[in-house]
């Protein structure tokens, strides 16, 4: 369950949503912040849940997801550090959209609907920032539904690997690793190809030398070489 706790005015002001603020305002919206933990796997919400607040992710990762009648997922994106999610439902006020479910040991900083909604309507900076927000989503689905239709099984993968490098990476020499542990279960939800498909993929590129391996952790070594496999399947 969620729970106040001292310091939320300072996360607000350091995040790019709201740090334009005034201190007043900021004390304001921090006020009514509560922080809400969650363990690895556990629900945070699930479609068709009331929309009654945005979270920011403070700590661990958050995979928005959906499901089929029988049962198998797919992720629509992954929130890391910094990101919010569940602004969709706050907007509009309808139900969740979508499941969000905790990724490793997660924090979120809870800004709920009912004192957020009076600063959007009197704050444009807060609003465009939002719509920014929800911009950037559009774009990630229009880049999965173009791998879905446009790309083979193998350029699926390298480009949902350059993704997850540009927002869950890091500059290692001359590649790239990412910052986040995923399963080949979690990559093949990710890009609807098979647990089995993804393992072969990995493993001919590993013996190649195009990426590497470790302990879950996935390092590109060579991003020119999956851009290109990426673009050669348009």
């Amino acid at each position: 369950m969620p729970d106040p706790k001292p310091g939320n005015e300072a996360l607000l002001a350091n995040h790019f949503l709201l740090r334009h603020l005034r201190p007043e305002e900021l004390s304001r919206l921090a006020a009514s912040a509560t922080i809400s933990r969650h363990q690895d796997r556990s629900t945070i919400f699930q479609r068709g849940d009331p929309g009654e607040s945005l979270m920011i992710v403070l700590a661990g990762h958050v995979k928005i997801c959906a499901y089929s009648i029988d049962g198998k997922e797919l992720i629509l994106s992954i929130i890391s550090h910094g990101g919010l999610f569940g602004e969709i439902a706050v907007l509009d006020s309808q139900p969740r959209s979508a499941d969000a479910v905790a990724v490793g040991k997660t924090e979120l900083l809870v800004l709920h609907r009912q004192v957020l909604i009076p600063f959007l309507t009197r704050d444009p900076g807060v609003a465009a920032r939002l719509i920014g927000v929800l911009c950037q989503r559009l774009r990630r689905t229009s880049e999965q539904l173009e791998d879905a239709l446009l790309r083979d099984a193998p350029g699926r993968l390298a480009g949902c690997l350059l993704r997850l490098g540009n927002t869950h990476g890091a500059a290692d020499g001359a590649g790239v690793r990412l910052t986040i542990r995923l399963s080949q279960q979690q990559l093949g939800n990710l890009t609807g190809i098979s647990r089995e498909s993804v393992n072969k993929q990995l493993i001919e590129w590993s013996r190649a030398g195009y990426l590497t391996m470790q302990r879950g952790v996935i390092r590109i070594e060579d991003p020119a070489f999956l851009q290109a496999v990426a673009d050669a399947t348009f």
